[in-house]
C-alpha cells in the first residue's frame, strides 16, 4: 500500500452520499496516512443514504464556502443519487472540482459521483466509468465511457458501484501517490 503521509485529500459531499462510498474510501486514505476532510456546503454535518434510507452523520470538517482547492492534493467524490445531483447545481462546488481537473491533481469519483464532472466542462475525451445509469450523461458530455470496475485516466479514478470500492481505493491511493500528472490536453488512459 502506498504511504500517503503529508498529503491532504478533500471529499466533497452533500446530503444523500452513498455511506460505503465515503466511509470506506477515507478509511484506505487515513490508513495510508492521509490527512482527510469532508468539505460540504452543509455547515456541520453531512448525513449518509445507506441503499434505500437514510443512516450516519459525519461531521463536516470544512464548510464548501471556506474550504480552498489549492490546499489539496486531492479530491474525493462519493457517490450516492441524491448527493452529485445536489453538487452539480452549486457553481461553487463545480468550480472546487474544476481546480483539480485543471491542475492534474488526483481526482476520484464513484458510482454517480463524475456526474458534478459534467458539469466542470472538462470531461471531453476522457476516458472514465459510473453507475450505468449516469453513463448517456457522460457520453453527451463526451466522455468515453467504460463498464470496468475501475478506470484510470491521467489521475481520475472512477468506478461504478459500491461492489467496486476495492479496486477504487487501491487506484485511488496509487494515483495519490503519484501526484500531479501532466495538463497539456493530452489525456491518456492507462491500468
Amino acid at each position: 500500500m502506498p504511504k500517503l503521509n503529508g498529503k491532504k485529500v478533500a471529499v466533497l459531499t452533500e446530503n444523500g452520499f452513498e455511506e460505503v462510498e465515503l466511509t470506506k474510501p477515507v478509511e484506505a486514505l487515513r490508513d495510508a496516512g492521509a490527512e482527510v476532510h469532508i468539505i460540504s456546503p452543509q455547515k456541520n454535518k453531512v448525513k449518509a443514504w445507506n441503499h434505500d434510507h437514510w443512516s450516519i452523520e459525519l461531521p463536516v470538517d470544512k464548510a464548501l464556502d471556506d474550504a480552498n482547492p489549492e490546499d489539496y492534493d486531492a479530491l474525493l467524490l462519493p457517490g450516492g443519487v441524491l448527493n452529485p445531483d445536489q453538487l452539480r447545481t452549486n457553481q461553487r462546488a463545480v468550480d472546487f472540482a474544476r481546480h483539480f481537473l485543471e491542475y492534474g491533481k488526483p481526482l476520484a469519483a464513484i458510482c454517480h459521483g463524475p456526474q458534478l464532472l459534467i458539469e466542470t466542462g472538462m470531461i471531453s475525451t476522457r476516458t472514465l466509468t459510473s453507475y450505468p445509469s449516469v453513463r448517456t450523461d457522460l457520453v453527451n458530455a463526451g466522455a468515453l465511457w467504460q463498464d470496468k470496475e475501475v478506470v484510470v485516466d491521467n489521475g481520475l479514478v472512477t468506478s461504478r458501484s459500491p461492489d467496486d470500492i476495492p479496486a477504487f481505493n487501491k487506484k485511488l491511493l496509487e494515483e495519490i501517490a503519484e501526484g500531479r500528472h501532466a495538463t497539456t490536453g493530452q489525456y491518456t488512459q492507462h491500468d
